[in-house]
Parts: structure tokens; sequence; C-alpha cells
């Protein structure tokens, strides 16, 4: 990072969010502190590893944001306006993120000492700092939000995956056996999947199981959870509903997949799959390993019974 030159204009610091509706002669006395910085392309401004002291204002270019380390994807884009720095130079502690420059930009900078004094002058950048804070704290909820979400979610099918049914066992089963009410699994195997794949190549094998969650879905309620558990295997969780009545919404599953003869694809017209099914009621003390295991076994059976069926 190399000094700049940088005309001061006092109009272009009104603008940016972090001196709204402050006094002009708080930001007269701010422009004689800020020194202009110059940064290239893939300069890290700010790093973990050293300590900051100084508030980033970025006046041109781009900064990128980066969580753990450089070769992650950036999680945040900074743009003409925003500030960087902020929290580390408050708290005194080292960033947690590594900030740097997308394309040759210009930041200003000023060390903390100089803004804590003008802070004691103007309440309303106080207030504007805070709003930028909060601001931080709101979008790093909702990447952690969205990083959980993504998380449980299987890539392929935009079904639940094995993560969240952990997750949604124990909320379910323990809220089913307060309310004594039942639950049931259904464990389903998309069958001859593997001859499937070997005649139609791997891709089709993955459409397949595309329209396979979709037709499960689409037949489901909210509080039905559709998890791709392995492979060609799915698992259904159905709080609140006893095994005869698990056992009418499997039948129907089951031959709604048995009904699509053939299905539209990228790779063209596919053939459509059938589906074998294993029942099994949640028992008292029943973990969700023992709750598998016995809609597992139920699954077997209606293999060894020819597919295409539901057992248990």
């Amino acid at each position: 990072m190399k000094p700049a030159h940088w005309q001061a204009d006092l109009q272009q610091i009104q603008q940016l969010r972090l001196f709204h509706n402050v006094a002009t002669s708080s930001l007269d006395q701010l422009l004689r502190e800020f020194r202009a910085c110059e940064l290239e392309a893939g300069e890290v401004l700010l790093s973990p590893f050293n300590r900051n002291q100084h508030l980033y204002l970025l006046i041109e270019g781009q900064l990128r944001v980066y969580l753990g380390s450089l070769d992650n994807q950036a999680v945040s884009t900074l743009e003409v306006g925003d500030c960087a720095g902020e929290i580390s130079f408050i708290d005194n502690e080292h960033p947690s993120a590594y900030v740097v420059a997308e394309r040759p930009s210009i930041v200003l900078r000023l060390h903390r000492e100089s803004l804590v004094a003008l802070f004691q002058q103007s309440p309303q950048m106080m207030q504007n700092l805070l709003e930028l804070l909060c601001d931080r704290v709101r979008q790093g909820n909702r990447q952690i939000l969205d990083s959980e979400q993504n998380a449980n979610v299987d890539t392929l099918t935009g079904c639940f995956n094995r993560r969240w049914l952990e997750h949604v066992f124990e909320r379910e089963s323990t809220r089913c056996a307060f309310n004594d009410e039942p639950m049931s699994l259904l464990m389903l195997d998309v069958d001859h999947f593997k001859a499937y794949n070997d005649q139609h190549g791997h891709l089709a094998g993955d459409y397949a199981l595309c329209l396979v969650a979709h037709t499960l879905s689409s037949q489901l309620r909210p509080k039905d959870s559709l998890i791709r558990f392995g492979g060609e295997e799915f698992v259904i969780l159905l709080p609140e509903i006893a095994d005869e009545a698990a056992r009418g919404i499997g039948e129907r599953l089951r031959i709604g997949l048995e009904q699509i003869a053939s299905f539209y694809s990228p790779v063209g017209v596919l053939p459509g799959v059938t589906i074998s099914i294993g029942l099994a009621q949640m028992q008292h003390k029943d973990s969700l390993q023992s709750l598998i295991a016995r809609a597992d076994a139920a699954l077997y059976q209606a293999k060894q019974q020819g597919r295409n069926c539901l057992c248990g």
C-alpha cells in the first residue's frame, strides 16, 4: 500500500454513509486527518494475522472479503462508499477476515485515535458507525443462515441430507413423544438403479433421482421431511402419522412414480423408475438408528418380494 494523490472533496465525503448529517466543521477536521492510499489488484488490505489500527473508506475501486483463507470464495464485496476494518478498529483485535483489492483501488485511511476524538465532537458520526456495524452483523447472520441451509441440502436433488435428518429427528421425536403423537419413517430405494445407470448413463441416473425427489416432495406436507439418505436411497420422516396412514402415503407415492412411464430431461426422453419402500413406526425409546434399521429391514423384504412394493 502506497500513498495516493487525492484531492480532498467535501461534497464527496458528505455523500458517504458514515458522514451523513455530520457537521461541516467536523468534516473539515476529518479531511485533514485522512490519508489516501493506493492498492494494487490482489493486494491484501486487512488480514487476520495483522492487528488493525485504522478505519478505511473505499473511494475508488472494489474490495473482496474472504473468511478463513484466500483460497475460499469471497463472502462479500465492498463498493465505493463502504467501510473496511471498522470492527477490528473498534475492539482493537485482529481482523476476522481478509480484505483484498479486486482491482486497483484507493482508500482513505484514518487512525483510530483521530476518529475517537472526532466521535466526541460529533455524536452523529458515532450513530452512523453503529448503523454500519448493525448492517454488518445482520449480513453476517444471513450468511450463517444461508451456509447452514446449504449444509443441510443435497445439491443434486434439493432434498435434505443426513445431517438434517439427525437434527429434525431429534426435534420431531421429542415433540411427538411430548404430545403423545405417533411418527413413522419410510425408507425408499430406486429399483434396479445400477442397471439404469449402466444402460442410460450416470447423468441420466442423476435426472432420474431428481424426478423421484420432485415427485415425492410434491405430495408431502410441509411438516414432512424428504431426505436423500445416500445414493439412490431416500428417507421420509412423517410426524404425527401412524403406520396405517403412513402405509397409505407410501402407496400413493409408489403409484405416483410407477405411473410416470417416461419423462423429459436435458439428455432426451428417459424411462421412469419405480421404488421399493420399507415402513417403520417409532416406538418408545427409539433412536434414529433403531428406527432406520427396522425400516431398512422392511425395505429388504420389499426387494425380496419383487420390488415396486411396500412392506412394513
